[in-house]
């Protein structure tokens, strides 16, 4: 498994500290020093089956600042997180083909 971190995140440190409570063992990504490419998020999407802007914190300023909406083509959000990743919303917990945002932080429980 994989677990996309940012250490400065209260949500991403409770995911942290709940997966390594179960034992799961884990690769930890920080992927604020380590972006993913437009591959992996394209394929991070299909993992979570969910819509590009549901993996995107559209509340950071600079959401805003890119001219980014709602409604933005979902190529141009999924470059826009490669660039920026600090617009990937946290914690991310990748298991092989499936995955997960740990919001709330049960959620993650579900890939065990």
């Amino acid at each position: 498994m994989e677990y996309w971190h940012n250490p400065r995140c209260s949500k991403s440190r409770q995911g942290l500290a709940l997966l390594e409570e179960k034992g799961v063992a884990l690769t930890v990504r920080r992927y604020l020093e380590d972006p993913p490419t437009v591959a992996e998020l394209q394929a991070l999407r299909v993992a979570l089956d969910l819509p590009v802007i549901d993996m995107m914190r559209p509340k950071e300023a600079l959401f805003r600042e890119l001219g980014l909406t709602k409604d933005s083509d979902e190529d141009w959000l999924i470059t826009a997180m490669a660039e920026h990743p600090k617009l990937i919303e946290r914690p991310v917990l990748i298991a092989g083909n499936r995955a997960v945002i740990g919001r709330p932080t049960e959620t993650l429980l579900t890939l065990l």
